[in-house]
């Protein structure tokens, strides 16, 4: 592989002051659930976080810091499975996170709103941390089999 990734151990639950503390990796109340966990890339850390909504997915990757970076919105459109994708805050349509996004779509057939501050010419930083994203998104079961995907 071309990269060294390290399981930080740090995953945690965002819980509400009303839920008790366990063991669980995320939260699931009234249908949405958070998943936050950090991993070292070439010693380099790289925090995500994961918000399951109805119907969509928030994911944010941060690199170095807890900055929010750009804003990028993915969805499937009809009728060709298609995938719309826009830049909300920052970046631009060509940028990495959009790429990123995009094949999220692909992947879970859900709506993406994804945050990243990646740094720019980083090209192993960015596919290292969109595996451990889509390793994490399959092991919270938000990842379809690939017999239910689009066609191609």
């Amino acid at each position: 592989m071309l990269y060294q990734a390290q399981i930080s151990k740090e995953e945690q639950t965002l819980a509400s002051p009303s839920s008790s503390n366990n063991d669980d990796h995320h939260l699931d109340g009234g249908g949405i659930q958070v998943t936050c966990f950090s991993e070292a890339i070439n010693d380099v850390p790289i925090h995500f976080q994961i918000i399951r909504l109805p119907k969509q997915i928030y994911a944010w990757i941060g690199c170095n810091s807890a900055k929010f970076g750009n804003l990028y919105a993915a969805a499937p459109t009809r009728p060709n499975n298609m995938v719309s994708v826009t830049s909300l805050l920052g970046g631009s349509s060509d940028n990495t996170g959009s790429s990123m996004a995009r094949r999220l779509v692909l992947k879970t057939g859900l709506n993406i709103m994804l945050a990243s501050n990646i740094p720019k010419n980083s090209p192993i930083i960015e596919v290292a941390a969109e595996k451990m994203l889509v390793q994490k998104l399959v092991s919270l079961g938000l990842i379809r089999p690939k017999s239910e995907g689009p066609s191609t």
